[in-house]
């Protein structure tokens, strides 16, 4: 493991956070949230393992997936499960965001929450019900995707 350059301060800052959410700093906690944070999101836990192993030598795909549960119960990353897909996991940011999931090669992207403040929409249940989070997934063809299909005829 080196912890020269960048990787050392992505290493250090990656510590605080553990840190500052009451978590005990390991190695592979830090690398996986390293990788989390490093990435453009939506990432699989086998791809952040893949990235992890960058900074861990070996790192089961268990102990990535103990790691991320772990992670996301201290509020550091957000887990996102997507019919038909892997769960994804991003850096939580406590924004209220969505996604759009292109149909044809399967990229996410972020949405801005669709209306207003969280939970972004206002469900019709008693009174007595607590709403805390909507989960809105818009699905369609990403730019690239949609440039490539055939057009209708």
């Amino acid at each position: 493991m080196t912890t020269s350059g960048s990787t050392g301060e992505t290493m250090a800052r990656a510590a605080e956070r553990l840190r500052s959410a009451g978590m005990r700093v390991t190695v592979p906690r830090m690398a996986v949230l390293m990788a989390v944070s490093d990435s453009e999101g939506h990432l699989d836990a086998d791809s952040l393992r893949g990235l992890a192993q960058r900074i861990t030598g070996r790192l089961s795909l268990q102990a990535t997936y103990n790691v991320l549960r772990a992670l996301t119960d201290a509020g550091l990353v957000r887990t996102t499960q997507i019919a038909g897909h892997p769960a994804r996991y991003e850096t939580e940011r406590h924004d209220n965001h969505h996604h759009f999931v292109c149909r044809a090669c399967g990229s996410i992207r972020d949405v801005e929450c669709a209306v207003g403040a969280a939970p972004c929409m206002e469900p019709r249940l008693p009174a007595d019900y607590d709403t805390q989070e909507a989960a809105v997934t818009f699905w369609g063809l990403c730019p690239g995707c949609r440039a490539a299909a055939p057009l209708p005829g």
